[in-house]
């Protein structure tokens, strides 16, 4: 079995997280990471919040807030909301941690000593209003290339090319509309051209493996042709020190909030480690990060990076530059840095948007569903099926309340759910435990036959992030046995002499239950144990992540802060399990929530929507 990374996009620590941003990168790497441990794989689920930069400053001041105090409620918010949605990180942090810090100075220092940091000028843009560095996604304007008229400062969406804010035509502030001005500042740079060819062969490399997404390694593999040095340095008193004599002193420069975070998917792995209790016999468990990271430490190691399209260009351009220079494998050579030759991503698993009754997500125009508003009046697994169901995975979907009502009520409620419950109930009523088989018959075999190829069926679209085909599937065969259920009619078997067919009708019923209840537990944690439960088991059927608050590991001083962690080895294999015959089945309650059509009228009046805007 593979040692699998799962690493997982960084929520910015300016607030709640929305729709939007959990269904491109929280529910699809739970999805994935939990399906792999139940394959038998060995996982690490890691992550964090994202605490640096200019648009935490400028929402702290405006909030009334130090930073600091504005991340630790940010932070602690994030971290709520993940959980309540189930996400079961092996470790979700943060990037203001002292172990960070230093992680993502050695990185920069592997790469400054095999000469990828390279010293430059560059015309950085300023707010006449404050005299504050903008950051170059607080920059928008016209593409000099396209003339797309929203492009941002650092890459048009619209052609996907790399730019600077410089190079707008008419650029604009996104913070107050103002036109920046730009003045000439030293700083040093990710020479990525002397990258290129390395990233190219990955990329090759990649495009011949068939896995990723066609959209995502065409992107990644287009903005490789304008290549350029990317500076990795900002005007800024919010970040990490650079850690070279003559910068290190001055306060008002620091690393690139963006070089630092994507670092965090290692220094996670770091803190992971160094926060296991002692092994077996006194053991040392501190340095196991290296299983998933460092070539060759393990016989094979994957490694899945979740995200929103916008930020490919992170990850299949600036990332594995990163890494190819910490290893020393550019064209300017060079020996590999302190953690070893660490692995490049495997895949980069981006995800198209998700938008809201049409419109684009915005919490800056109030065009936005906060995940805590629906977990707090809706079932966590119903938005976790929608966003399932109607995941953006090759291209954009939308979000709209009477969809939502309608998978809930006709998917979860009248197929999944009414299986579940009318299987129980006519156990409960006939027999009181799951009864035995007698002889089985064609119509009890197929059933049985499909549901077992489901598991790989299932199995192989979620490894290789077609999640929502494999949700399609798993709920194709839960209609399946509900026309195994109008098929047999168990409900007329009364006769004495029935009472063998019954039995045996409602044991393939049950079996069938607790098959699919294990295939669509990924995407239904919450309810699996419910389900679990009903048919006669005993216990949690997927284990959960939890809050644990903790202290940083290398600075007293600094605060304690929530991390998400738990224990998933009790998650259930993946596979068929057989009934246990005499299991004690009592009448079940609903598992799922029928949601009434006033729903849709009270969500939209909510958001401000009239009829006539939608």
């Amino acid at each position: 079995m593979s040692h699998v990374l799962s690493a997982v996009a960084w929520p910015y620590a300016n607030g709640p997280r929305h729709l939007g941003h959990v269904a491109g990168f929280g529910v699809p790497s739970d999805v994935f990471s939990r399906y792999m441990r139940m394959a038998g794989h060995e996982v690490l689920m890691v992550s964090g919040s994202d605490e640096h930069g200019t648009p935490i400053l400028v929402q702290a001041e405006k909030a009334g807030m130090s930073p600091q105090e504005f991340i630790d409620q940010n932070h602690a918010m994030i971290a709520e909301d993940l959980v309540g949605l189930g996400v079961s990180y092996d470790l979700y942090t943060r990037t203001t941690t002292a172990n960070h810090e230093q992680v993502v100075q050695q990185l920069f220092l592997a790469n400054h000593a095999n000469g990828y940091m390279v010293e430059q000028t560059q015309q950085v843009a300023i707010s006449p209003s404050t005299g504050r560095t903008l950051p170059d996604r607080y920059i928008e304007g016209t593409c000099p290339i396209c003339g797309y008229a929203d492009a941002r400062g650092d890459q048009c969406d619209n052609c996907g090319n790399q730019l600077d804010p410089v190079d707008l035509k008419e650029p604009r502030s996104k913070i107050n509309g103002e036109t920046p001005e730009f003045k000439d500042t030293e700083h040093f740079f990710l020479d990525l051209p002397s990258l290129s060819e390395a990233l190219g062969e990955w990329l090759d490399g990649r495009e011949a493996s068939g896995l990723w997404r066609p959209n995502v390694i065409k992107f990644s593999k287009n903005i490789l042709e304008e290549i350029r040095p990317r500076a990795m340095t900002r005007d800024i008193d919010w970040g990490i020190t650079i850690p070279l004599p003559g910068w290190a002193e001055n306060e008002h420069k620091k690393l690139y909030v963006w070089f630092d975070a994507v670092v965090g998917y290692l220094s996670a792995a770091v803190e992971w480690a160094r926060r296991l209790p002692e092994g077996e016999g006194g053991r040392d468990d501190s340095e196991r990060w290296k299983e998933w990271w460092v070539e060759g430490a393990t016989p094979e190691q994957l490694s899945y990076y979740f995200m929103g399209k916008d930020n490919i260009t992170f990850h299949s351009q600036i990332w594995p530059a990163e890494l190819l220079g910490h290893n020393g494998e550019g064209a300017k050579g060079g020996q590999p840095g302190p953690f070893g030759v660490l692995n490049l991503p495997t895949e980069v698993v981006s995800s198209e948007f998700l938008t809201m009754e049409g419109k684009q997500f915005s919490t800056s125009r109030s065009i936005v569903i906060y995940v805590r508003d629906v977990l707090e009046r809706y079932q966590p697994d119903a938005l976790r099926y929608f966003l399932s169901a109607a995941a953006p995975e090759t291209a954009d979907s939308d979000f709209n309340w009477p969809e939502f009502v309608k998978r809930t009520n006709t998917e979860l409620v009248a197929g999944w759910g009414n299986l579940v419950n009318r299987t129980a109930s006519m156990i409960a009523k006939n027999f009181g435990e799951i009864p035995a088989a007698g002889e089985f018959e064609d119509v009890d075999r197929a059933l049985l036959d499909q549901i077992a190829e489901g598991f790989t069926t299932v199995g192989q679209l979620i490894a290789t992030h077609k999640q929502k085909a494999a949700l399609a599937e798993a709920m194709r065969l839960v209609g399946e046995a509900n026309a195994y259920v109008s098929t047999t009619e168990p409900f007329k078997l009364k006769g004495e002499d029935q009472r063998e067919r019954l039995g045996t009708v409602l044991h393939v019923l049950a079996q069938a239950v607790v098959d699919l209840n294990t295939i669509l537990s990924p995407y239904l944690p919450h309810s699996s144990t419910a389900v679990h439960q009903a048919l006669g088991g005993e216990g949690v059927f997927q284990p959960m992540p939890r809050l644990e608050q903790v202290s940083d590991l290398d600075d007293a001083a600094k605060p304690d802060y929530p991390i998400i962690t738990g224990d998933y080895s009790d998650a259930p294999r993946w596979g068929h399990r057989p009934v246990v015959v005499g299991a004690p089945v009592a009448k079940p309650s609903p598992i799922f929530t029928k949601l009434d059509p006033s729903v849709v009228d009270e969500e939209r009046g909510r958001l401000g929507l009239g009829e006539e805007q939608v």
